[in-house]
């Protein structure tokens, strides 16, 4: 046969894109016959070729690059040359598919970088007669230098509506690393500045950059697991900012305590910017990202570089099989005597000749992304519709924000209470702090086991039902049916009842644990205020902090998992409304606790927290019984469920 004659290639390689030893396909190359009497004409993809643009996910199987069919008008390469390598995708894969050991890793560190946030949250408030007296003259009052903590809440509240965009367009990486670095700098300020202007400043800035190891560690969480996943690493997370809430006034106390000698309490702030720099080494070499859509724009950005490589050199399109067929520019790629050739035949067997089209690939994501200016405003007023508009964000967001300033609210109520009832040292009040972190232990453990419980198969599986006769064997097992022994146990009758009533499909799972378990936070701030008294052990008051602390983790826990469950594509925003009213509100409450324990007493004082936080347990309560009456009410619900 005269001219040349092209064999079709193989199918698709899979190993294209599966780490650094993936290698092209060997494509069988062009060879000419031994009559040459008949010149060819090339007749596939070329400069002027469209090129298709399709949608990469992290499901799509690549196809295999043409590394052996030149165009014509390149120079033909030398025996050792060879076409550019591919590229190492292994760094873009999706996070949800990486080994447990590089999750748990990264979840360690975002961990640590939330506890040392909660730290530096909590441990400024039993130095405030050191501040006072160290800024100046003249020197601010109490509450003046109190205010430290609200700038920094603040900073807590604002700043996530402009950074979780800049995560969301650059990735995790970048923000996180470039925020630790301004919370670095500004506790470092917080050591050396000695005017109240210059203090609230830059704890304003502390919280700005602390902000991204808490806010934002929920979205690094939910990038690496799924729904069903996501309450083990979110039960450590949320343990960890209270154990850190716990550490930081402990520490600060038994060192405010001991140093106040000269400038030596200022090793408060220098320990932190020690801690924190080492969190920021370990960041930068460690921290990997983890945001899928920035992974797949790289891995489209170096696929495309690489195509680009690869025409540079002649060496045009994919192999595509769909792209075959007469008329079809990729249908014969030399014209001649072959160039109606469509398919070989091949041990009896007719194989379909694939063919070449040129591609780049983008991100869906990408395509629908707006301007970073939109993208800031949605961030910034989505959150406030929701809050207003959906009476579940505001309700929850109003029982979280309570809670959580409770929680400041002991930074100053247990040096206060302690001090002045028993008349204990700032060290030694400062030890009552290990209630929070023992309460963070405690909740943590009961959040892991919740939800085992809930995902258990004669639970959440439906097809456990009993049958009418009360047979509630396994269906699965390999005994005959009329071997089995029909019963119905009561536990059986229970777990039928739970399935029945409480489903654990339905969003409102999240909550049936949390409508016993939020009783915790009442129950302890009546213990605490009520047994607070010179004549009762001190140990009382004590374990009424640690049912507290049980109870605002649990309800923190509850309200982050419900609101991703419920809200979806929403979700960070309906976060970011509670968030904003927990900052706000964690902020105010440190300014009112010396008036409100002094004016009111300890009993009076705890029995007033104590009732707002048990008229508020009922929101749960109404949301297992109501929630799906509510829910088909709201309009970003039905939005969701019409998606």
């Amino acid at each position: 046969m005269a001219g040349f004659q092209d064999n079709p290639p193989p199918a698709m390689d899979p190993r294209l894109g599966d780490g650094p030893n993936a290698v092209p396909p060997r494509l069988p190359s062009v060879q000419p016959s031994q009559d040459t009497t008949q010149t060819p004409t090339y007749a596939g993809p070329d400069d002027t070729t469209e090129i298709t643009t399709l949608y990469l996910t992290f499901a799509t199987a690549l196809p295999t690059a043409n590394t052996t069919i030149r165009h014509p008008s390149k120079p033909q390469p030398r025996p050792d040359d060879c076409p550019p390598p591919p590229p190492d995708l292994t760094p873009y894969a999706n996070p949800q598919t990486w080994p447990d050991s590089r999750k748990y890793a990264m979840l360690t560190l975002s961990c640590i970088a939330t506890w040392l946030t909660a730290y530096t949250a909590g441990s400024y408030s039993p130095p405030q007669h050191l501040i006072q007296a160290a800024l100046g003259p003249p020197h601010p009052s109490l509450e003046a230098v109190l205010t430290g903590i609200t700038t920094f809440c603040l900073g807590f509240a604002f700043a996530p509506m402009v950074l979780a965009p800049l995560s969301e367009m650059n990735g995790r990486y970048l923000v996180f690393v470039v925020a630790g670095t301004v919370y670095a700098v500004f506790q470092a300020v917080c050591g050396a500045v000695d005017t109240l202007a210059g203090m609230l400043i830059a704890r304003f800035l502390v919280g700005v950059g602390g902000s991204v190891f808490s806010t934002m560690v929920g979205g690094v969480i939910a990038d690496m697991w799924d729904a069903k996943g996501r309450n083990l690493p979110m039960a450590f997370f949320s343990g960890s900012v209270l154990a850190g809430t716990g550490m930081g006034p402990l520490v600060a106390a038994v060192m405010a305590q001991r140093m106040q000698d000269g400038s030596r309490w200022k090793w408060i702030f220098w320990h932190q910017v020690l801690m924190s720099g080492v969190l920021m080494v370990a960041l930068v070499v460690f921290f990997k990202e983890s945001r899928g859509s920035v992974l797949l724009s790289r891995k489209a950005k170096a696929l495309n570089k690489w195509y680009e490589k690869l025409e540079k050199q002649g060496y045009f399109g994919v192999w595509d099989a769909e792209v075959t067929g007469e008329g079809s520019p990729s249908a014969a790629l030399f014209e001649g005597d072959v160039a109606e050739k469509k398919s070989i035949t091949e041990c009896g067997q007719t194989q379909t000749t694939m063919g070449l089209r040129r591609i780049r690939w983008l991100v869906k994501e990408d395509e629908e992304r707006a301007s970073l200016g939109q993208m800031i405003a949605i961030s910034v007023s989505r959150p406030f519709h929701l809050l207003f508009t959906e009476p579940v964000v505001f309700f929850f967001s109003l029982w979280v924000a309570f809670a959580w300033g409770v929680l400041y609210l002991t930074f100053g109520s247990i040096p206060l209470v302690f001090q002045l009832v028993y008349g204990w040292s700032l060290e030694q009040a400062g030890y009552v702090f290990t209630s929070l972190i023992v309460g963070a232990v405690l909740a943590t453990s009961i959040g892991i086991w919740q939800e085992q419980i809930l995902r258990h198969p004669k639970w959440a599986n439906p097809s456990a039902e009993p049958s009418s006769g009360g047979d509630t064997s396994d269906s699965s097992s390999s005994k005959p049916c009329s071997a089995r022994v029909i019963s119905s146990s009561s536990s059986d009758r229970i777990w039928a009842f739970l399935r029945r009533h409480f489903p654990a499909s339905a969003p409102e799972s999240r909550l049936y644990f949390t409508c016993l378990t939020s009783t915790l936070l009442p129950i302890g701030l009546f213990i605490f205020g009520f047994t607070a008294r010179a004549d009762t052990h001190w140990i009382a008051p004590a374990i009424g902090l640690v049912c507290a602390t049980m109870g605002i983790l649990l309800i923190y826990l509850a309200v982050f998992n419900y609101f991703a469950d419920t809200y979806h594509v929403y979700a960070s925003s309906a976060l970011a409304a509670q968030s904003f009213c927990r900052n706000v509100l964690g902020g105010a409450f440190p300014l009112v606790t010396s008036p409100l324990f002094k004016n009111l007493g300890e009993a009076r004082a705890g029995g007033l927290l104590g009732g707002i936080a048990t008229a508020l347990t009922v929101v749960p309560w109404v949301l297992v019984f109501f929630g799906e009456r509510i829910r088909a009410r709201s309009a970003f619900a039905r939005q969701l469920e019409k998606a």
